[in-house]
């Protein structure tokens, strides 16, 4: 997949079928109209292409009214979405600025320069909920008749339903939100997991007795937190078992820097001491565990790790039985 901030680029593709939105997540209702996409594209010999935007505009409008609190949380930070819509088959995702200027582009201007002398769309799926141009002025009916005077093809994709409930971007947001992973996982078609390298940290972990793996989460305002049990891919062959605190950490800093730091309950004897740092890794958010809390001094948050470890392997063991006992029942 080739990634591209702005329209400016002689390797863009002449000609596209397009789909445009923030496509935070990439949950079930993405990848259905990801699949549509790229049916229709195939039929017309068309690249297919993903049109998004950074920041969010609701964190833009937010910033801009200084409402913090009415920017949304973010479910995956850019890096996860770059992988789920790679995975999902798309050839191009652009990534457009959304600044001032964007923001008071009139629709019928956003149309012409960006749709079709930006990026070719000879074909253009949208939502049943797409709004776009200054003040959302941009419909659907809209959208249909520019395509018939500029040359485009429109089509709109109806919501898309699991066990009746509207799939979207707010609802996996919702269930992170109470801490059902279960319900997030059934919303995304898989765990919810958060992707990033190694860095270093304080090293206070391995002074308390429990060696972590820290990774940023690039917003400041995760659509999860708290302690959870997780499983971390990248860095040995099979998965690795662990328990991960994501949030701010409020007894050992006040910065308000989003962590995601994770202990590997078997460490890896092939990663040696230090071999993570670097390392790509992606950890699975699987079961949450409690909501993160301030101690106070270090013996009171040791004591509370030492019983999120446990719970972790409680939980962690269950599961692993379960999923035993469910293969034999298919056999």
């Amino acid at each position: 997949m080739q990634v591209f901030r702005g329209f400016h680029h002689r390797a863009i593709a002449p000609a596209c079928a397009l789909t445009i939105g923030n496509f935070d997540g990439v949950h079930r209702g993405h990848q259905a109209m990801l699949a549509l996409l790229s049916n229709e594209a195939s039929h017309r010999g068309l690249p297919t292409c993903v049109l998004s935007f950074e920041p969010h505009p609701r964190d833009y409008f937010a910033a801009k009214a200084a409402r913090p609190e009415l920017a949304p949380a973010r479910i995956a930070t850019l890096r996860d979405k770059l992988g789920e819509l790679k995975r999902c088959g798309v050839d191009q995702l652009v990534v457009l600025r959304f600044d001032e200027r964007l923001a008071s582009l009139p629709a019928e201007d956003f149309i012409r320069e960006v749709l079709v002398e930006g990026l070719g769309a000879k074909y253009v799926l949208v939502g049943d909920d797409f709004r776009f141009g200054a003040k959302r002025a941009g419909d659907y009916a809209m959208l249909d008749a520019a395509g018939d005077t500029l040359g485009f093809d429109v089509a709109r994709m109806n919501s898309y339903e699991v066990h009746g409930l509207r799939v979207s971007s707010s609802a996996v947001r919702d269930a992170l939100a109470r801490g059902d992973m279960e319900a997030a996982a059934a919303l995304l078609g898989r765990p919810y997991s958060i992707c990033g390298h190694v860095i270093h940290g304080r090293k206070l972990g391995r002074d308390l007795g429990f060696r972590t793996l820290n990774l940023r989460f690039g917003h400041p305002k995760p659509a999860a937190g708290g302690i959870f049990a997780v499983r971390v891919h990248g860095l040995a062959e099979a998965p690795i078992d662990g328990v991960a605190s994501l949030g701010v950490r409020p007894t050992v800093e006040d910065a308000g820097r989003v962590l995601l730091e994770v202990h590997c309950l078997e460490w890896p004897a092939s990663l040696g001491p230090e071999g993570a740092y670097g390392k790509l890794a992606r950890v699975e958010l699987l079961h949450k565990l409690r909501d993160e809390a301030r101690y106070d001094g270090l013996e009171a948050l040791t004591a509370a790790i030492r019983q999120d470890v446990a719970d972790a392997r409680a939980w962690l063991a269950a599961h692993a039985a379960e999923r035993r006992q469910t293969t034999r029942d298919r056999i």
